[in-house]
């Protein structure tokens, strides 16, 4: 394996062991990436939590809070992730009668040397599961499902859209 081989994996040394990509050659742009994903649940469960009466308070604030301060340490919990400390993290939850459940979109954003994708997910991964934490005496049933990176922009790849994502759908 050769280390200037575009084909080889990026994350194997030569001699096939786990190394960090060095990005400190790569220019400083603007990077943003978008996540989505949800939980579904019992109708009475997402009436409970719209209603403020969950059994640990209120699941959707204390859910967004943990999304957040999860995107902002996924250079902590996911081997060989670059930490990103000026990260931004937005964490948006709604309630969605259709699923019945809860809804939940990350945004992403630094000037950085490498993008923000996994800061996104992990935000996406951890909301839903601290609102299961939050509602799981009321619904042990829950289902969390559809965690997905929507977009990217910025680096070197460029823009990058989910293939059934319309721009135009894409709110910021």
């Amino acid at each position: 394996m050769n280390d200037s081989d575009s084909t080889d994996l990026t994350h194997l040394d030569v001699e096939g062991r786990p190394r960090m990509v060095d990005v400190s050659e790569k220019a400083i742009t603007a990077r943003t990436a978008v996540a989505e994903g949800r939980i579904r649940m019992e109708r009475s469960t997402m009436e409970a939590l719209r209603d403020g009466r969950g059994p640990k308070g209120d699941a959707l604030q204390v859910a967004q809070l943990a999304g957040i301060m999860a995107g902002k340490r996924t250079g902590e919990l996911i081997p060989l992730c670059h930490v990103l400390p000026d990260a931004s993290v937005e964490v948006e939850l709604g309630l969605d009668e259709a699923l019945p459940g809860v809804t939940v979109r990350a945004t992403s954003r630094v000037h950085g040397r490498t993008g923000v994708e996994m800061e996104a997910l992990t935000a996406v991964a951890l909301a839903p599961l601290t609102v299961y934490d939050m509602a799981k005496a009321l619904d042990r049933s829950m289902t969390i499902e559809g965690i997905r990176l929507l977009s990217k922009e910025g680096g070197r790849s460029g823009p990058w859209q989910a293939p059934d994502r319309a721009p135009e759908a894409e709110h910021r």
